[in-house]
């Protein structure tokens, strides 16, 4: 299969302002997420000001800014400052608060006032029935599922994401999103599930050229790499091995 044979959305997941503007111009990235994490790691400095950067150019593919309040309130009240910020903005809500309390009543509050939410973190499926339950079946929304760090703990995530999209069903317009993948074959693990959009880092898309290549080539390239790296290194080894 080639990637423009693929269903699924792959959205780019990252917070460096100059990987998002070059991935702008690809036609394969339909969105992008981020994520404080994410956003620190990067150096951001300031939240609404990297923001709106963003969204100053990217404006024709769906955003994802995530709070980072903690209690619901204050959750509340940066989601609807974040969907202020532009048309495209996706409101990340994590799945549960750090107290563990869920979050499904504010997400059902916010899709009832048509506000986009990409409710982050979740890794079950009864946190995922949970928010089904609350959202507003007008309203579009986007339910990260970490199978990438389920897969982490030795768990095989694609049951879990079979399940997911089943479950979904009920809510039409809410889309499962396959997060952090670990490998390009993920992202055909997800779309061969019927998963609607996959989350990619830059280091994982830089792969996307690999699809479909050649193993003998491949393996004759990645020969050729162990000796000219070990050539340029200047290794040798001193060896009293005569052959008899």
């Amino acid at each position: 299969m080639k990637i423009e044979d693929l269903k699924i959305k792959i959205f780019a997941d990252g917070a460096d302002l100059k990987s998002i503007l070059s991935l702008c111009r690809s036609p394969v990235v339909k969105g992008f997420t981020t994520n404080p994490t994410l956003m620190r790691q990067a150096g951001v400095a300031e939240y609404k000001s990297f923001a709106l950067d963003v969204l100053s150019q990217v404006k024709d593919r769906p955003v994802s800014f995530e709070v980072f309040a903690d209690e619901f309130e204050e959750m509340e009240a940066q989601a609807y400052e974040i969907a202020s910020w532009a048309h495209n903005v996706n409101v990340k809500i994590p799945v549960t608060n750090t107290k563990g309390e869920p979050t499904a009543a504010l997400v059902g509050r916010l899709s009832k006032a048509g506000i986009v939410c990409n409710v982050t973190a979740i890794f079950t499926h009864d946190q995922l029935q949970g928010v089904l339950r609350e959202l507003n079946p007008d309203t579009p929304a986007i339910l990260s599922i970490f199978a990438g760090r389920v897969a982490d703990t030795g768990v095989d995530p694609v049951p879990l994401m079979t399940e997911a999209v089943r479950l979904s069903r009920v809510r039409p317009k809410a889309e499962v999103l396959w997060a952090s993948p670990r490998e390009v074959l993920n992202i055909f693990q997800a779309d061969d599930i019927g998963c609607h959009i996959i989350t990619v880092t830059p280091d994982v898309l830089k792969k996307l050229s690999g699809i479909g290549k050649d193993l003998s080539l491949f393996s004759l390239e990645t020969v050729r790499m162990f000796f000219n790296d070990a050539q340029a290194a200047g290794y040798s080894i001193n060896t009293k091995y005569q052959k008899r």
